[in-house]
């Protein structure tokens, strides 16, 4: 069974369905990009894989032992979070929360995760900054690596290089994709970012308050949607 199926899962709110004909899977491995015009969707779609929200009709199902609780996820800062007065550190070590326990403190095992991942994305020296002083690039690794201390499995990222310069963009998207290729994460991404989809995934999710097309980026780039959004059909 793959890692998510969704099986005409439709969600939505009291004032009506959001998203529906949500008909997808999602394999272990696999660096899956969900793109779409804003209130097409895509935030309630994170809510439901979170199971925060519970789909109106159809399911959404999750194998290899996967819970919601599992997930890495980075979701979007506002202004307040990016001013947050806490440790480096302790920012990333909260990602631990979840595999506590009833213990009311952090392990050695916790704080070693937490230094392996800030190590991995190039952060390791900046544990006792304070993150409100870092820049936009180096919070999101920061957040990133609190991503990655709850999960072995999968990453769910909404729009994680908002607001971020294009250097700091490009080394993002290139830490996410070492993430999928040497650590073998799985890999969803909310984006507005449809040409760096194309790019960096190998299935593209363009949503619409429905699903208006799941498969490659190669398949993708042959469809109407993409010569609307992206100008004409390209090569990858």
């Amino acid at each position: 069974m793959a890692l998510i199926t969704c099986r005409e899962a439709a969600l939505g709110y009291d004032t009506g369905i959001v998203a529906s004909g949500l008909n997808f899977a999602v394999e272990s491995g696999d660096y899956l990009c969900v793109v779409g015009e804003n209130g097409s969707g895509k935030s309630t779609l994170i809510k439901g894989l979170l199971r925060l929200k519970m789909p109106v009709s159809g399911e959404i199902l999750m194998g290899d032992g996967l819970k919601a609780n599992e997930i890495g996820y980075l979701p979007q800062q506002s202004a307040a979070q990016k001013d947050f007065p806490a440790g480096v550190l302790e920012v990333v070590l909260s990602g631990r929360q979840s595999k506590r326990g009833g213990r009311p403190f952090y392990s050695k095992k916790d704080r070693e995760i937490a230094m392996e991942n800030m190590e991995k994305l190039g952060i390791g020296h900046l544990k006792n900054h304070c993150y409100r002083e870092l820049s936009g690039g180096q919070q999101q690794r920061a957040l990133l690596a609190r991503a990655l201390c709850a999960t072995e499995k999968l990453l769910l990222l909404d729009e994680p290089v908002a607001g971020l310069d294009p250097l700091a963009t490009r080394e993002l998207y290139d830490l996410i994709q070492m993430l999928n290729r040497e650590q073998k994460l799985t890999i969803i991404m909310v984006s507005h970012d449809i040409r760096s989809a194309v790019e960096y995934a190998d299935h593209i999710l363009h949503l619409g308050n429905q699903q208006l097309f799941f498969g490659t980026p190669k398949d993708y780039l042959q469809t109407d949607l993409a010569k609307r959004f992206l100008g004409g059909a390209q090569d990858v």
